[in-house]
């Protein structure tokens, strides 16, 4: 008789809280005539927060809500005809109420996706529910995106965007699922979802460095892209040069790398003459000091190469096997070992082949050195298969660079001597100008002491060498002298 009564009365919103702690009858068992009220009053219920920071406040309150979250849920999945148009707007409104809010700040202001624990949402055993309920919502048969419009507007997506930088990776990954669903029922938001998206990257790139969200929303956009008409769009192509391979510098490349490769992946499948653009952007930004990001970027070179056109593939292979070379020069093993594995791929073996004229002179100095200079015997390994096989694919070529990279060989090595015995011979030239420097230094500092002490000078210093005074005559031999000359 309770649960009667209370069906029957119209509470505004603002009496909310108290209906929260009212147990109100179960959807199931509800007459059809009064099933819309019934729903549309547990939406209102489901408009109460609770604070889960305190794990003994509102216990019943918290039950109650959770129980008629649970009812939403299993009616909106299982149930005809509930969705009529009333409901809408206070379904939409309760969805806002409990997910739409200011995301805490890291406890972890050094937060490392790879090394920490992400901060868990403390209200998720509510929170699950709504996004469950708004899943639901969205997948359900009377779903009219019509309707829904009105309501799940660009200000919505907005908010939902935002959310997607929660640390709490169980709910990025409801964020996920329910904006690819908005993304595909409700077609006129889909330019500016792209959009924003777009700024999302911008600022992860250019301003913050940090979103947390940056793999779901990824993840999204390999399925939009997939979708592409073709031509591509100025716009599409834009967002790959502009967003997609800037998004390769970024620090945490690691945790959202495979989704992006994808992407780009993706774009390629679409529409080859992207394939330039993409490698020579890849190169670009090419990791100089962090050998983890470069044994990535090996590996989603590999990707591309794997799909990529015959006409394409030589418009690259230029910078690219340049690039490749240098990497199996590098000392860190992971990172020549990955360059070296392209040789193990069937389909970018037969590209090599075709274009061996021009691809085993870039390579085949690096790789003569290295098989006799590295440190790691896996390496050496590597690189004696790989020359094995450009020895089979091209016999005369190989014989001729390895003369020629032997009489260069000479030539460096007789450069080398040269250089060595000049650096010698100025080595010996300032060593015995340093003697003599250091010897008239000692000279000088003799000098200034005889001086300091009032001896006479010895007849072999400078002083009495070189002295402008004459020396004084004899009186006697003066005068006989003059008397003879009289």
């Amino acid at each position: 008789m309770q649960h009667r009564l209370f069906l029957s009365l119209n509470l505004p919103v603002s009496l909310t809280f108290s209906l929260s702690f009212l147990v109100l009858l179960n959807l199931a068992d509800a007459p059809v005539a009064e099933l819309h009220d019934l729903f549309c009053k547990k939406l209102q219920q489901c408009c109460v927060l609770f604070d889960f920071l305190d794990c003994v406040a509102d216990l019943k309150g918290k039950e109650i809500k959770r129980a008629a979250l649970n009812e939403l849920v299993e009616s909106v999945a299982t149930s005809r005809g509930v969705l009529i148009e009333p409901l809408y707007p206070e379904a939409i409104k309760m969805i806002s109420v409990n997910i739409f809010r200011t995301l805490p700040p890291s406890e972890n202001p050094e937060f490392d996706p790879e090394e920490d624990e992400p901060t868990l949402e403390a209200s998720w055993p509510h929170l699950q529910l709504v996004y469950e309920f708004f899943l639901r919502f969205l997948e359900s048969p009377d779903f009219q995106p019509s309707m829904a419009k009105r309501y799940v507007d660009q200000k919505f997506v907005l908010q939902l965007l935002e959310l997607f930088d929660s640390e709490d990776p169980r709910e990025r990954e409801y964020l996920k699922t329910i904006l690819h669903r908005v993304y595909g029922k409700l077609l006129g938001l889909r330019a500016y979802i792209r959009k924003q998206i777009n700024n999302i990257f911008l600022r992860f790139i250019y301003e913050t460095e940090h979103f947390n969200g940056v793999a779901e929303l990824l993840e999204i956009l390999g399925s939009i892209i997939n979708g592409f008409a073709l031509p591509l769009k100025a716009e599409h192509k834009q967002f790959l040069v502009r967003v997609l391979i800037p998004l390769h510098t970024a620090k945490s490349l690691s945790i959202f790398h495979a989704q992006l490769a994808y992407c780009v992946v993706q774009f390629m499948e679409k529409d080859a003459t992207v394939t330039e653009y993409i490698i020579r952007g890849l190169l670009k930004y090419w990791p100089k000091t962090c050998t983890q990001k470069e044994v990535m970027f090996l590996g989603e070179i590999e990707e591309i190469l794997d799909v990529i056109e015959p006409s394409q593939f030589i418009r690259v292979q230029e910078p690219l096997f340049k690039q490749i070379a240098a990497c199996i020069s590098s000392p860190h093993f992971q990172v020549a070992e990955r360059a070296l594995y392209f040789w193990n791929n069937e389909y970018i073996l037969s590209l090599i082949e075709e274009n061996c004229q021009v691809i085993l002179p870039l390579v085949f100095a690096t790789l003569y050195r290295v098989s006799k200079e590295h440190w790691n015997q896996t390496i050496v390994s590597l690189i004696y298969n790989v020359l094995k096989t450009f020895m089979e694919m091209n016999s005369k070529l190989f014989d001729d660079l390895t003369a020629s990279y032997k009489v260069e060989k000479q030539k460096e090595l007789k450069r080398e001597r040269e250089r060595a015995e000049l650096w010698r011979g100025l080595e010996e030239h300032q060593e015995r100008r340093m003697q003599m420097l250091t010897e008239a230094a000692r000279n000088q500092r003799n000098l200034q002491e005889r001086g300091e002490r009032g001896d006479p000078p010895t007849p072999s210093s400078p002083q009495t060498a070189h002295s402008d005074q004459p020396e004084p005559k004899p009186s006697g031999a003066s005068s006989g002298a003059g008397e003879s000359a009289t």
